[in-house]
């Protein structure tokens, strides 16, 4: 199967690729993340994944950055969020429910990307290698891969990988690959900042 990847990262792309790649799918990855702030950011990650993946001989094609567009979906919704908890990013942070409808926004923009450009080039389906990580709202992202894919007219190839997390988390180690510490966004870097000043 021709299967375009939705890729977050590089350490997120090593065991969904070693799975589909065994599976026998014809693998090129995607990056549309314009949730990842700040810009340089973005291009780290970018960096990573794109060095990485010459190696393994996958094709990458970057999406557009458009943060702008981000902020104005997932953004305006993450505001509302913190808003609703009094500003504090800890609350948010630690309670599911506050999180969840900003990260549905946020992966709807960047399946409804992905799925365009599936369509667009004639690839079989659309996967994501984001479900990899067991901090994301796995079956939120089912639901969003379907949907976009339903509504550009290719077939979802949604696969829980959170049980090689730990396996990817080694390896990526391993390899001195870059591992960022926060899902992408303004809002997941001021959590995992409150979080680990928590735990200290």
């Amino acid at each position: 199967m021709k299967l375009l990847l939705h890729a977050c990262c590089g350490p997120c792309s090593l065991e969904p690729t070693r799975i589909l790649r065994a599976a026998g799918h014809d693998l090129t990855l995607y990056y549309a993340n314009s949730n990842i702030a700040p810009a340089e950011e973005y291009a780290h990650r970018l960096g990573t994944l794109r060095t990485w993946a010459g190696g393994e001989g996958l094709p990458v094609v970057e999406g557009p950055y458009d943060p702008a567009a981000w902020e104005a979906t997932a953004g305006r919704v993450g505001e509302a969020a913190l808003a609703a908890a009094d500003g504090d990013v800890l609350r948010v942070a630690t309670h599911p429910a506050l999180r969840e409808a900003r990260c549905r926004a946020c992966y709807r923009l960047r399946f409804e990307e992905a799925a365009r450009v599936a369509s667009e080039r004639r690839f079989d389906a659309v996967g994501t290698t984001l479900s990899v990580s067991p901090y994301q709202f796995t079956e939120v992202i089912r639901e969003e891969l379907e949907r976009a894919a339903a509504a550009a007219g290719v077939r979802a190839l949604f696969e829980d990988y959170r049980p090689f997390y730990d396996e990817a988390t080694r390896r990526s180690r391993a390899t001195g690959m870059y591992r960022q510490n926060f899902c992408g966004c303004r809002f997941s870097e001021a959590e995992a900042a409150a979080e680990r000043a928590e735990r200290k």
